[in-house]
This record gives structure tokens, sequence and C-alpha cells, in this order.
């Protein structure tokens, strides 16, 4: 099957990852190794279904982790089938393509797991499939487009013994994992979370098209269930196959959320609209608010997603508690952590590697005024009236002390590789992302309703 680019990737960044990455395994000797001899003890021989943009940055990052050979790829569009066909070769990866990821589970000896890459509607049929053949599965986010089809993969992981692991790759990310471990949960420095709030604004795109000459034809994407290219090519905008920007891009943040609090929400409201894109069906523009039960009280949590503006600083999630806030992202740049002026000092955590020290320059608050203290009044205008301003001390800004110096999704590739080989915990099990799935289809759910919606807590079991 075909995947689109991801929205938050242009194709001018998808290239230019693609060329460092190349670069990078290029030098890497340890590519070419088992190549042409036997299976080694350590090596996952590895199908991937779904060659589109989305697949082949997952190749991409999977590439540079020892021990993993590519042994089939599958994809119905001959387009992305030879592109992705001719990456692997390039790399040492003789593997075997296929239209029919049936024909793949049934011919390919020797396969340990299956890479999913292919659109919403599709993930629960390729899954339930591979992990039936006996095969692990490493599937993209969302789990699937309806609340029955993420059930059955976590029901047929359950039933064959085999992992699945989804793609919410910022459960392995090393900056995210020690935000939650350290920052948030293990030492509270936030104190009391009290909000969080989330977005990603992304700026006016064009459909994409296709090649001249390079469509599928009609008998083909029907054998398939598409309607037609345009479809097949913007599937994350139609109904059918996807859940809409909610789904595409809040899955991820939305799901950090879920993973920092450790507790699913009790209610979700939300408003969206087709305000833009008049030939999409999904809401290009959408605003949820979630309540989190929390054994402190309620955290109460926004997320919004924009498809029509870059305006807002990106993408990020904000983490608000009584003491302090994390704004994290995968982007670096949009990081910070800020300590509220009654928080205890964190030197102590600068000193234990936790917190790193205040920054400077671009993103550090201006020196405290001392009126701007609370509770301090200031005399001003001609009079010399007293003016109340009553505003908090500046927030001191720090940074997180941990990088990432890899593709953002190879971190969550290697732990899944880990499970099998070592049977390491999974960072993104079935379970954990079904309740995300829960989670993000309600928000399309409460706009077409035009109300709040209430979950029960067994709403979040498979």
């Amino acid at each position: 099957m075909s995947d689109s680019p991801s929205p938050s990737l242009t194709r001018r960044d998808f290239l230019s990852t693609s060329a460092k990455l190349g670069a990078f395994i290029a030098a890497a000797p340890y590519i070419a190794r088992g190549a042409d001899g036997a299976k080694t003890a350590d090596q996952v021989n590895v199908a991937l279904i779904g060659c589109g943009e989305q697949g082949r940055i997952l190749t991409n990052a999977a590439l540079p982790i020892p021990g993993v050979r590519f042994k089939a790829v599958c994809d119905i569009w001959p387009y992305n089938l030879t592109r992705t066909e001719r990456l692997l070769k390039k790399f040492g990866h003789e593997a075997v393509p296929y239209e029919d990821y049936r024909e793949l589970l049934a011919n390919v000896k020797d396969l340990d797991a299956v890479i999913i890459a292919t659109p919403d509607f599709k993930h629960s049929e390729h899954t339930v499939a591979a992990l039936k053949a006996g095969k692990h599965v490493y599937c993209e986010k969302l789990m699937s487009n309806t609340i029955e089809g993420a059930r059955a993969m976590v029901v047929a992981a359950r039933e064959t013994k085999k992992l699945l692991q989804l793609g919410h790759q910022r459960r392995s990310n090393p900056r995210y994992r020690h935000a939650k471990d350290q920052i948030v949960t293990g030492n509270r420095i936030l104190g009391r979370v009290t909000n969080i709030t989330g977005q990603w604004h992304r700026a006016v795109t064009d459909d994409f098209g296709f090649p001249n000459g390079q469509g599928l034809s009609e008998a083909k994407l029907a054998q398939y269930g598409f309607a037609n290219m345009h479809e097949f090519r913007n599937w994350r905008w139609f109904k059918k196959y996807a859940g809409g920007p909610m789904s595409d891009l809040g899955a991820h943040q939305i799901d950090v959320y879920n993973w920092m609090l450790g507790s699913n929400p009790r209610s979700c409201v939300a408003s969206g609209g087709v305000d833009y894109y008049k030939t999409h069906e999904w809401y290009d523009n959408a605003i949820a608010i979630f309540e989190y039960p929390t054994k402190e009280g309620i955290v109460r949590a926004t997320y919004d997603v924009l498809t029509t503006t870059s305006a807002g600083g990106g993408y990020h999630e904000y983490f608000m508690g009584d003491e302090g806030s994390l704004k994290i992202s995968e982007n670096p740049k949009y990081t910070k952590l800020y300590r509220e002026a009654r928080a205890p000092e964190w030197d102590q955590w600068a000193a234990k590697g936790i917190v790193a020290s205040p920054l400077s320059g671009e993103g550090a608050p201006p020196p405290v005024k001392p009126w701007e203290k609370v509770g301090v009044k200031k005399l001003g205008g001609p009079s010399k009236a007293v003016v109340d301003v009553r505003e908090t001390a500046a927030l001191s800004a720090w940074d997180i002390p941990v990088t990432l110096d890899k593709a953002i999704h190879q971190p969550h590739l290697e732990n899944f590789f880990d499970a099998i080989r070592k049977g390491t915990p999974l960072n993104c099990p079935g379970e954990s992302a079904f309740a995300t799935a829960v989670t993000i289809l309600k928000i399309n759910e409460s706009i077409a309703a035009q109300k709040q919606l209430s979950f029960a807590p067994s709403d979040f079991t498979a």
C-alpha cells in the first residue's frame, strides 16, 4: 500500500533527511554485514508493507540498526515499490518486491517481523494478518481509524503471543523519557501539574499529485479500496481511510498526555470544521479540551491542530505545574523548562544532571524588575497614581540535558528489535496504543455531535 508524505515533513525536509542518513549509512560498515551469508544469531529479518514516504522514513531509520535485514517490500503502487526496492538494494538489502501482502506473508521464508506503514484503514487488516502468520509487527500510528479495528489488533497480538509495537515514537525518544521519568513523574520538579496545552500548526499545503503516466488504473484502485488517485494520494483527508489531522498529528501529542500523566481522560469536548480546504472531508482546523483525573486532582488539557497557518510556534506539548512548566517537542528548539519563582531552587537538579543550567540569549526571560515581584505596587503616570500590577516574577528558563543524535523514529524501532532479540519491554504495546486511539477518535465524535462526551474506564480496555 501507499502512504503519502507525513504532514509534518515537507518534500525538501524528507530529501534532506534521506541524503544525510544515506551518507551516514554508506559510511557504516555493519550495513553490508550478512548480506550474502547465513542469518546470524542477532539478525532480524524484516518486511515493509507500505512504501510511501512514511514507509521510506521508517526504512531509513531502521537501516543504521545492526542486524536488521530487509527481505521483502510491498506496495500496490509500482512507483513507490520500485523506489524503495532501489533504496534498499543500494545498501545491500535484496528485498523481494510484492504487490499483495498476502503473497509476501505466504512466500517469504525466515521472516521475523513486519513494519506496516499503510493508510490507517488498512492497519488492522495488515497487522492481524502478519500476527497470525507468526510475525512480530511494528505498525504506524494511528492504530486504526475505528475502535473495532484497533481492538482486533490487540486481540490478535494477545492470541498469537507476538509483539505489537505502535509508532508513537516519542515514547522512545530519550528527551521525552527523561522528561517523564525525571521531571514530570519521578522527581515532580513541576510540582502538581494542573494544565496541559499542545498544538501542531502548519502552513497551507497543496494536495499531493503523482507523476504523469504513473497513476493506477481505476480497476486496481477499486481492488484495494480506493475511489480514485486523488484520494489514494491524499487519503488522510477522507473519512473512509483515516481520522483527519487530529488522528494524523494529534495522535502523537495526545498520546504524550496520556503517557506522561499515566491517566486516560474522563471527558472530551471539541470544535472543528472544513473551514478552508473545500475538496476535503475531514476537519482542517480543530480544538479539543480534555479532563484527566489524577490522584492530585483534575488536569485540564487542550489541543489544537491548524493546517492553514504556521504561526504560534510550530508543534509542542506544554505541561504546566504550580512549581514549573515543561514545553517539549521533537524539535529541540521548541523545548524549554521554566521554574516558578515560588518553587525551590533547581540547583540540586542541575547538579544531578536532571536539568541543564539556565539558558542565556534567545529563549531566556528578561531580568526581573523590582516592581514585577508579586504584591509590589508601582507608582506611575503623571498623577503618580498607585498601579497594582501584581505580576508574577519572570520564570527562569532551563533545558533538558539529554540529546538525540539519531533519526526521531530510530530509538522506537531499536526498542522493537530489542524486544524481539532480548525480551526488552515494548515502549508502546498494543494495549497502550489502543487507549490513545480511543482518546483520539472521541475528538471527531465530539465535533460531529457538537457536545461534550464522556469516557468510561472500560472504554480504554481492548
